[in-house]
């Protein structure tokens, strides 16, 4: 059991790159607009150990309130016992990426308003809201050609 508690300790796997892409960023990285109210996720590059966020940052998802020449600021929510807190960090670009999460919510709302919009065609009521999946319905099995087999386990036979 390790006994170093420092800034990186334990974390091996987590800043490992992933084999094929090792070396330091593209240019493309550091061309990314930001702007303030967007949301981004925290992932640390290796390779650059400047703006280097804190291992309980990484993969976290926070929105910009702040931008500089080379970082940005966050705000992230860390759990601390049984309370959020909200913490507003800096960090280079390098470690920052724009966040997909928010692709899928506004997909929904598109087709949402799509299908809103051919129900007050028609004039039928429509619910939009989301339900989980369902277990498969029952049914009956049909055997046409097939004859039925019963299956047991086999019986045990101790031979000596």
């Amino acid at each position: 059991m390790p006994n170093s508690f420092g800034v990186r300790a334990r974390t091996r796997d987590l800043f490992a790159k992933r084999w094929g892409t090792y070396g330091m960023p593209a240019m493309s990285t550091y061309l990314k607009t930001f702007k303030r109210g967007e949301i981004v996720d925290i992932v640390a590059n290796p390779a650059i150990h400047k703006g280097f966020p804190f291992k309980h940052y990484q993969g976290k998802t926070g929105v910009i309130w702040n931008v500089t020449k080379t970082s940005v600021g966050v705000i992230l929510n860390k759990k601390v016992g049984n309370r959020i807190i909200k913490k507003r960090i800096h960090v280079r670009i390098e470690h920052v990426k724009h966040s997909k999460s928010r692709l899928g919510f506004l997909l929904r709302v598109k087709d949402n308003e799509v299908k809103r919009k051919e129900a007050q065609a028609k004039g039928v009521a429509i619910s939009l809201k989301r339900s989980p999946v369902q277990p498969v319905a029952g049914h009956t099995v049909c055997l046409k050609k097939r004859k039925a087999e019963l299956l047991r386990p086999v019986r045990f036979e101790f031979i000596a």
